[in-house]
């Protein structure tokens, strides 16, 4: 198996927040953003390469499930939720 570089993890990490932004729901999307935040933190001090990989390979599973469920989420409309409707006059 190929080393994994910091760089490559990184661009995984930024990937995974970026669409998970782009729930429509405000509830997946926050739940989506904590949830890759804290694997990558949970998972900060792995080094042993091949568990790196699995790790990696996990994530972007991760990332193919989250755009299908994105994709599928903008099929449907949904009602903004008090704290969307809050944070949009906030701004």
């Amino acid at each position: 198996m190929a080393a994994t570089s910091k760089a490559q993890v990184l661009t995984l990490y930024r990937m995974l927040l970026k669409e998970s932004k782009n729930f429509p729901s405000y509830n997946y999307r926050t739940y989506a953003l904590r949830r890759v935040r804290d694997a990558f933190r949970e998972n900060r001090s792995v080094e042993e390469p091949q568990a790196v990989e699995q790790l990696l390979q996990k994530a972007c599973d991760n990332l193919e499930i989250i755009r299908r469920q994105v994709s599928i989420g903008r099929m449907y409309s949904s009602q903004r939720t008090v704290v969307e409707s809050t944070q949009k006059k906030l701004v």
